[in-house]
């Protein structure tokens, strides 16, 4: 049984040599902008592996896993599913559908990586398009979590943390949780 407000990405399809940045941005925008969860193929097993990393340094919660099939995921899940589409209807116009069916249930977010098959539109509670023009996947799964937490995912800390970025106008500084106490 899920968390009824459990939020994954299932990242269906991974294209070895073309994909390997894509699907791990996919996983550190999903962890960094409030879902709980990432599911990817095997292919994309080291998109899996950098973001437990990440989650390890810059905390949770968040888990990241391999799953043979992403078929079953869609299949079993028990709950709400929104597939981010450029074919889809504006995010705009369901968002607060979305949200309000999310207080209820756990919501599964597909993202696709290669052309994504008819089932998957069909078994979605909702095809959304953030913009129906070309675009990346993981600019629509940012859109798409900002809008569903209304921008709240900004400002989450990580638990569990051994790092942590030091907001600052110019430079870079990350420095260790037990420097900054």
């Amino acid at each position: 049984m899920q968390d009824t407000s459990e939020v994954a990405v299932l990242r269906l399809g991974h294209r070895p040599g073309r994909d390997e940045r894509m699907t791990t941005h996919v996983g550190l925008t999903a962890r960094a902008l409030g879902a709980d969860r990432l599911f990817v193929e095997p292919a994309g097993a080291g998109a899996e592996e950098t973001v437990r990393e990440v989650t390890d340094r810059f905390g949770g919660p968040f888990e990241a896993e391999v799953t043979d099939s992403p078929e079953a995921v869609l299949r079993e899940w028990e709950g709400a599913i929104t597939h981010l589409t450029m074919y889809g209807l504006p995010v705009q116009d369901l968002e607060g559908e979305i949200r309000e069916a999310h207080r209820e249930k756990p919501l599964l977010i597909v993202v696709g990586a290669e052309k994504v098959p008819f089932s998957v539109y069909e078994r979605a509670d909702w095809n959304l398009g953030v913009t129906n023009q070309p675009h990346s996947e993981v600019a629509a799964l940012a859109v798409f979590l900002d809008r569903l937490f209304e921008g709240r995912e900004l400002d989450r800390e990580g638990e569990g943390a051994s790092r942590q970025v030091v907001p600052e106008a110019t430079g870079k500084t990350v420095e260790s949780v037990e420097e900054s106490r």
